[in-house]
């Protein structure tokens, strides 16, 4: 059984940092890309970085271009998402989600990131 399983989120202050970390176990050797998305209250749940996991290759949403980086410890099963110079408007829940080669996708429990002004 697949799980992904998220930490690292708190209370921080404008300007601060965090890092959170997705760990993945139960796989899985047909993995297409991991990424990273947050969810705000009353909004959409939207992407903020993806790693594709044959070329390494990332993208990134526009508005965390240069404050946040995504990068995988492939030997740890882990994915991780630093972010840096944090706003208030990046307070919301983040998930991990996974996406297979069939297409199938798995999704942690979320974490909760707060940024105070």
């Amino acid at each position: 059984q697949v799980q992904l399983v998220e930490s690292g989120g708190g209370l921080v202050q404008a300007g601060g940092s965090l890092r959170l970390s997705c760990a993945v176990s139960g796989i899985i050797f047909s993995i297409r890309h991991m990424g990273w998305y947050r969810q705000a209250p009353g909004k959409q749940r939207e992407l903020v970085a993806r790693i594709t996991a044959s070329s390494g290759s990332t993208d990134y949403a526009d508005s965390v271009k240069g404050r946040f980086t995504i990068s995988r410890d492939k030997a740890k099963s882990t994915v991780y998402l630093q972010m840096n110079n944090l706003k208030p408007e990046d307070t919301a829940v983040y998930y991990c989600k996974l996406m297979i080669v069939t297409g199938a996708e798995y999704w942690g429990q979320g974490t909760q990131v707060t940024v105070a002004s």
